[in-house]
Order: structure tokens, then C-alpha cells, then sequence
């Protein structure tokens, strides 16, 4: 197998990055989560709410490729940027769910998910470059708040949604397990100024995605 020049990867990077910003994955592997659940009878207050919400986790989604090939660009080990690069694949799995419940909604994603996925990307490698243990840190810091979001949308959700909760459920349990991963991998624990810097970040995302 030919090995990738930086230039190569760069390439690449490009082009995963315009295709995660513009286009759906491919189906998942798994089942959909929401086939499941009936449609519900929803409001259109409801209905602009639920869109807001599943808007937000598709930018997360979006901003969690970019912030792992981020750290597999720059990671130390060859070991750890597969392991990244294979974290990446199994979030397009919930990017694919969260743009098939947007379509049901008829709603369309963020408008800035290309500034969610190259903000990340940009602090994945850098991330990456500081080191091993604390790439792992970011991901575990990462995916730690990741489900505390993710229980604050299930809070909100109207009570007969079962279609969106069981995508979220779902991709929680995905994101514990990926902080548990990581926790085990030697994951340093990350400054307090650090990590609420990443949560002063997920917040202004959170509120510019819900609306736009």
C-alpha cells in the first residue's frame, strides 16, 4: 500500500471535510433507531422545536468528525490515529440519523456547519500535537459533555416524540462508551480552564445551530 504524503492527506482531509458538511453519510450499519417508534402527532411549535434540538446534534455530530480527524492527522502513535479515524466512522453513523430525523421534520441542518467542522478540526490537531494522553483528554472531557447535552435534549423533547428520543438514547450510549475508551487509553485529565473553555464553546454552538 502507497504511503500517503502529507500533501495526500491534506487532499483528503479536504474532501472529507466538504462531504460531511454538504452531504449524508452513507446508511449506517446499524438500524435506524427511530424505526422503532411511530410518528407522533406534533405541534408546529413542537415540530420547530424537536428541528432546533436534532439541528444542534447534527452540528455536534458534524463538529465530532472534524475534532477526531483532527487528532488523527497529528496524532503520535499510528495506533491512535486509526483508533481516532475509526471514532470518526462510527459518529457518521449518528450524523446519518440526525439528517434522516431533520428530513422527517422537513428542516433543513445548520447553516454553519462548515465553521463547526474546521473549528474543530483545527483544535483536534492541536489537540493531536500536544500529545497522546491529552488527544484521549480532549475525548473523553468531549464526550462527557456530550451526554450531559444529550440529557438535557431528552428532558425537552415532547413526551410523545419516541422517534427523536430513540435516536438520542442511541447515540448516548455511543458516547459514553467512546469516553469510557478513552478513559482506559490513558486519557490525562484536562485543566478546569480548559474545560470550561469547551463548554463555553458548546454553548454558543448549541444556541447559533438551534436557530440556524
Amino acid at each position: 500500500m502507497r504511503k500517503l504524503s502529507l500533501t495526500d492527506r491534506l487532499l483528503d482531509e479536504l474532501q472529507h471535510g466538504l462531504s460531511t458538511c454538504h452531504l449524508r453519510p452513507a446508511a449506517a450499519e446499524r438500524p435506524y433507531p427511530a424505526d422503532a417508534a411511530e410518528q407522533a402527532e406534533l405541534s408546529d411549535q413542537e415540530r420547530a422545536h424537536i428541528a432546533g434540538l436534532m439541528r444542534v446534534n447534527n452540528a455536534g455530530e458534524v463538529a465530532a468528525q472534524g475534532l477526531y480527524r483532527g487528532q488523527a492527522l497529528t496524532a503520535r502513535k499510528q495506533a491512535l490515529s486509526e483508533a481516532m479515524n475509526h471514532a470518526a466512522q462510527e459518529e457518521n453513523e449518528h450524523l446519518n440519523w440526525c439528517q434522516r430525523r431533520l428530513g422527517e421534520l422537513n428542516q433543513p441542518r445548520s447553516l454553519l456547519d462548515g465553521v463547526w467542522y474546521w473549528g474543530s478540526f483545527t483544535i483536534g490537531a492541536l489537540a493531536g500535537a500536544a500529545g497522546d494522553k491529552w488527544s484521549l483528554g480532549f475525548v473523553k472531557e468531549t464526550e462527557q459533555q456530550v451526554c450531559a447535552h444529550l440529557d438535557r435534549h431528552l428532558e425537552s423533547l415532547p413526551q410523545q416524540d419516541g422517534r427523536s428520543r430513540a435516536i438520542l438514547e442511541a447515540m448516548r450510549a455511543d458516547e459514553l462508551q467512546h469516553a469510557e475508551n478513552a478513559a482506559q487509553a490513558g486519557a490525562a485529565e484536562l485543566p478546569q480552564p480548559v474545560k470550561q473553555a469547551m463548554t463555553l464553546v458548546s454553548k454558543v454552538m448549541t444556541f447559533t445551530a438551534y436557530r440556524i
